[in-house]
Parts: C-alpha cells; structure tokens; sequence
C-alpha cells in the first residue's frame, strides 16, 4: 500500500517564549516491511531543522526558535509504500531464550524501565500465561498479547504517559502506549526481548484498529511491540487491537519505551502555559504532496502567508531533553 501522511503539531503559548528548543521524531523508517518514497518539514516561525539518526535508528528533525513567539507549528509531511508481512510460525523453545548469545545481543531489551518496571506479581501472570499458551516462544508471545488484550479496556484521556504498568493493570483501562508497555514489561519478565514502537496506523476507528472504507483518515500517533523470536527475528504485534502488525501500519522508531521515540520533545524559556494540538491525518492511495517536486500548499504557510521553511538530510550530533509529560501524552492517544 501507498500512504502520504501529514503530522501536525502545534503549540500555543500563554504568554510568548523567548526561545525553544525542539526535536521531532516523524519520519516512517526504511525496512524490509517499508520504504519511505518522500519527506519534508515545516516549521513555524522559521527555523532551519539539523536531521541526524539517533542511537536506535530514528531519524531526529532538530531544531531551535530565537527570539519572542507564541506559538510553535511544525508539520512533518511523507510518503511511504507498505507491505504485507510473512510471519512465518518459529520452533524456538524457550530454553533459545537462555542461550548467551542471544541474551546479550538483546540485554537493552530485556531490562525494567520507568515506563515498563515489573513486580512480582506481573512476572507470575507472565509466566503462567506463557507457559500454558504452547511450548514455543511464539506460542508465549501469543499468549501474553491476549492477556494484555484481556486486562485493558481502551479509554481515551483514562491516563498519564508516567503511570506505572502495575498501576495501568489495576486500573484496567489505557490508550495505545499503556497496552504496548504492558506488554513490553510482560515479555521482559520472562526473557522474552521486546522493544516499544512507534508509528502510524491507518484505521477508522483508533480504539479497535477497523480498516477505513474511506481514502483519508484523521489519527493521532500509535504503538505497538516487537518481539525478538530465537532463530527468527522481530515479530510485530499491535495489542491494542489484538493483531499482528501488517501494512496498515507504518513504523518510525522502535525503542526500549515511549520515551526513546516520542514524537516531539523540546524546552523553551519563559514563564508560559502551553497548550498542544497534535494530529495525523493519512491519505491511502493518491498522493496529498504533489510528488518529488514537493508543491507548496497553503497549509505550509505561517501567520503571514509565506511558505514554511523546508530541509532535507543535513546531520548533526545534537540531543535534547524532554518536554512535560502531559504535553507528550497528548501527542500519543490510541
């Protein structure tokens, strides 16, 4: 399939800022699953973005703002081909969860994180589910997704991006990013690797994943788990909507959790309440960007009606620290 995708972001401050600092992390990788065809972006007021690739293989748009502003618009625009994907049954045991190799080339993803730290009780439904679900990882794999699938009931708003994974599977209740860190401590607790990714995924419903019947849909960003299967690679799966991950959904990093591939992070200085607009909206076959030559619309025009400023492709070893979590909750909903 053929997506062109536009992330919007904007934020409004109250009073102006004398300066921000920013990082986007929107663009759909390349893989054996997908290819990026195009991408460009945007940003208002004005700023020239340094793209670099960052530890884990996102591509990060930085950039900063001089001088007074009260609001801040960046709009990420791509194309992007998908494909079907074969996950083909693996006979690994979990005994090839053991061997020390694949221990240590995967020791990242099988450690506690703020966003995905287990207790006892957590590892117990783990192991009980994984080990009457079959005899082989996969088996396991499955088996922990429908408990996730079974402890959650999907709510939009129902919590912060810092709760606990013990304290979301008390509640029972979560958006997108609260099934895949559960699922992600599940795994970890018994030596399954897993990694927390994010993308997104064209549906017409965000809360149970339903293929739309219409060209263009209006989304918020969304995630999923890989799993690191012995002898097999990284198999997806989408727990929120209880299905393996296909070309309905396009990836644009994967990390330990939410906090190494949030969409947007920054600072700014000033004293200011901010208030965030995020959305995505995602065409399926036509192209919305006018090819390579990337057409200017009037949706990439500032206040005063000049064109954003675009960049593709420079590099720059630059890292910045996080926005508040409300804010970055906002940006990740189903």
């Amino acid at each position: 399939m053929r997506f062109d995708i536009r992330y919007h972001t904007r934020f409004t401050y109250e009073p102006g800022v004398s300066e921000s600092h920013n990082e986007l992390r929107a663009c759909p990788i390349t893989d054996e699953h997908q290819r990026l065809v195009t991408y460009r972006v945007g940003v208002s007021p004005a700023a020239r973005p340094l793209s670099f690739t960052d530890y884990w293989g996102t591509r990060v748009d930085a950039f900063g703002v001089r001088g007074s502003h009260d609001a801040l618009e960046v709009v990420a625009e791509a194309t992007v081909e998908t494909e079907p994907r074969d996950d083909r049954p693996s006979g690994s045991t979990h005994a090839d969860l053991d061997v020390p190799d694949f221990v240590a080339r995967h020791h990242e993803f099988l450690q506690p994180t703020r966003h995905t730290e287990w207790d006892d009780h957590l590892r117990a439904l783990a192991t009980e589910r994984a080990h009457a679900a079959g005899p082989t990882v996969v088996d396991a794999v499955a088996g922990i997704h429908d408990l996730v699938r079974e402890s959650l009931r999907y709510v939009t708003g129902s919590t912060d991006i810092g709760i606990p994974v013990t304290e979301v599977l008390r509640g029972g209740v979560g958006v997108c990013q609260d099934y895949a860190h559960l699922m992600v401590a599940l795994c970890r607790s018994v030596g399954i690797p897993a990694r927390y990714v994010s993308g997104y995924l064209f549906t017409a419903d965000d809360s149970t994943g339903a293929e739309a019947d219409r060209p263009v849909v209006r989304v918020q960003t969304h995630a999923w788990v890989e799993t690191a299967i012995p002898h097999s690679g990284w198999r997806a799966l989408d727990p929120t909507n209880g299905r393996s991950v296909g070309e309905l959904h396009v990836k644009v990093g994967h990390g330990r959790d939410y906090d190494d591939v949030s969409p947007f992070r920054g600072v700014y200085q000033g004293v200011s309440a901010v208030t965030l607009d995020a959305s995505v909206e995602i065409r399926r076959g036509e192209s919305m960007l006018g090819g390579p030559g990337f057409a200017t619309s009037a949706a990439w025009a500032d206040g005063a009606g000049s064109p954003l400023r675009v960049t593709l492709g420079a590099r720059a070893p630059i890292a910045m620290p996080a926005l508040d979590q409300e804010q970055q909750q906002q940006q990740q909903q189903q």
